[in-house]
């Protein structure tokens, strides 16, 4: 049973950092792509970053970014811990949202972060944890 679970949501002043964790389980790192999301009420969901390998055999993970935060959002995986990271400095009131990790296999990062797939037909989603920067 794959399951993918939050942590690190928080309230943090403009300028500020938080770092998202999603733990995984049922489930292998490196075969399968994982994403950062983020929903606003009222909006449409967004996708903040994603890290999948290129190649079945490929060792190295390739990372995009949403473009609004590229240079202050960093993904990371630990394939030893079965958990991907999210840290997010330099945070803006415009970062305010649910933050959710989704994985597939099939997921295609490119056009995840360029707000281009169907986010809830994604295999595996987690709860999600609360992101309030104020300004």
């Amino acid at each position: 049973q794959v399951q993918l679970v939050e942590s690190g949501g928080g309230s943090v002043e403009a300028g500020g950092s938080l770092i998202l964790s999603c733990a995984t389980s049922g489930l292998t790192l490196g075969k399968i792509a994982i994403g950062w999301f983020r929903q606003v009420p009222g909006k449409e969901q967004e996708g903040v970053a994603c890290i999948r390998n290129e190649a079945e055999d490929a060792e190295e993970a390739k990372t995009y970014y949403l473009k609004s935060v590229k240079g202050r959002f960093t993904m990371t995986r630990d394939s030893a811990k079965n958990t991907v990271y999210l840290r997010m400095n330099g945070l803006k009131p415009e970062d305010t949202a649910t933050y959710y990790c989704g994985a597939d296999v099939l997921l295609p990062c490119a056009r995840a972060v360029a707000g281009a797939i169907n986010y809830d037909a994604v295999d595996y989603r987690g709860k999600g944890t609360l992101v309030t920067v104020s300004s």
